[in-house]
Order: C-alpha cells, then sequence, then structure tokens
C-alpha cells in the first residue's frame, strides 16, 4: 500500500517559498559570535568555498573552523529547540543532515584542520560563549567527546 506523507497543510509553492526564506548564511547566531569575535579583536574569514562544509568563521593561520548551527536543522542531540517532527520527511532530513556535517568535520580534521561546532541553544551564556571561543582559538584542548554531540573536534 502506498501511502503519502505529507509534512503540513502548506501547498508545494508555498512551503518551497518559506523553506527559500530561511537563511543559511548571516543568521543571527552567526552574526551574534561575529560580533563577540570583533569586539575580542580577532580577524577571521566568512563562508571559505574551497574547505569542506564551507565553515562559517575561519581562521585561515591557525587552521581553525567554526560552524554555528541551527539546533533544529543539524539534529542537536537532546535539545529542547531540536524537536524534529515524528515523521519520515523530516527524520530522514535531519539526518541525512547530521551526517553530511559529519563527513565535512571528518574531511576538514584530515585536512589538518581543527573544528569548532556551536550549536544555538548555546549562545545563550555569552560569558561561556566566550571561554570556549578563547579557549579554541588560542589552542586549549576542550574535553568534549564528539563534534555531532558537543562542539569541538
Amino acid at each position: 500500500m502506498l501511502t503519502s506523507h505529507k509534512v503540513d497543510n502548506l501547498t508545494k509553492e508555498k512551503r518551497s517559498k518559506i523553506m527559500r526564506s530561511i537563511k543559511s548564511k548571516n543568521t543571527k547566531p552567526e552574526l551574534l559570535v561575529r560580533k563577540l569575535l570583533t569586539q575580542l579583536g580577532y580577524r577571521y574569514r566568512l563562508h571559505k568555498k574551497d574547505l569542506p562544509g564551507k565553515p562559517d568563521i575561519v581562521f585561515p593561520g591557525r587552521k581553525k573552523a567554526i560552524f554555528i548551527h541551527g539546533c533544529f536543522w543539524h539534529g542537536h542531540p537532546n535539545c529542547l529547540i531540536a524537536k524534529i517532527p515524528d515523521n519520515e520527511f523530516w527524520q530522514k532530513k535531519i539526518q541525512n543532515n547530521i551526517q553530511r556535517d559529519e563527513k565535512q568535520y571528518q574531511e576538514l580534521i584530515l585536512l589538518g584542520w581543527r573544528v569548532l561546532i556551536l550549536w544555538e541553544c548555546e549562545l545563550r551564556d555569552s560569558k561561556k560563549l566566550i571561554e570556549v571561543l578563547v579557549s579554541f582559538i588560542n589552542g586549549e584542548e576542550l574535553k568534549i567527546s564528539s563534534p555531532s554531540q558537543n562542539n569541538i573536534s
């Protein structure tokens, strides 16, 4: 029996219009992190197209890359913001995003880069965020398990 997995009540055209309007660059979380980095005196590059995954923020001389992920779109585990609808379409979509992200992190690591993943829900505590950024940029090791679970590789 064939089943249809309708995501919502919107027409395909309306859903496409909404999806097109979702930003992938210069999001509020990204702008917040960039503002903090600038205030701290760091210079960086944005969205380097020649690197796997086009990291949001790059420190080329230090070989450090930062991804600022929306909890929903990138499947942040155990996050209240990242409540994924219980249907096949969204489960598959988010799982594909997670697998793509992990592949990109590994490609960067193989190229000798260090990767920091910042999750949207973690940006609320500015003091802690500054500590994480400074530690990462200055080469201090953060004891965190996995880039897909937390924030550093």
